[in-house]
């Protein structure tokens, strides 16, 4: 997946081997355009950045949930990009929204426990991802970006 952002474009292998249910929904929403235009409406430095809601509060979706439980043993180190759910959602839900890790030891999990379904890893592009978690939020330090953070273009793009 290529994703083009006014900061910069970064790209994602999709570990499809690993969370195919999760990985099929992502590869469906950006080739239909889903998440063209959307915005990264969470930046917490040295931890994610997170988009793919569509009402750019945090609380929207596709309209559907996706269940597919990481392995109790799931790391998150940097780079890692993964679904985000809510804490009342099962282990493994995921709708649109996703989070990217920034946590800057790459060897660590960012403190998250096992439960948000793989996607996959930033394979180029991690200086954009760091020119989005730069951005002042407000509040400071994890919160909404004062100015938005687009995702001008999702390519689904095959090898």
């Amino acid at each position: 997946m290529r994703i083009k952002t006014n900061c910069g474009t970064f790209t994602i292998r999709l570990d499809v081997a690993r969370a195919p249910k999760t990985t099929a929904s992502f590869w469906a929403l950006a080739k239909r355009g889903f998440y063209d235009h959307l915005t990264f409406h969470r930046v917490a430095q040295d931890f994610v950045v997170q988009g793919g809601d569509p009402t750019g509060t945090g609380n929207g979706g596709p309209g559907y949930t996706v269940v597919e439980p990481p392995p109790k043993s799931e790391t998150y180190p940097r780079g890692t990009v993964a679904m985000a759910k809510t804490g009342g959602q099962p282990s493994g839900a995921s709708g649109s929204q996703f989070f990217v890790v920034t946590a800057p030891d790459a060897r660590t999990s960012a403190g998250l426990a096992p439960d948000y379904a793989l996607v996959g890893t930033v394979v180029q592009g991690m200086h954009a991802i760091g020119l989005l978690e730069r951005n002042p939020t407000q509040p400071p330090g994890d919160g909404v970006p004062q100015e938005p953070l687009v995702m001008e273009r999702v390519t689904a793009v095959e090898r």
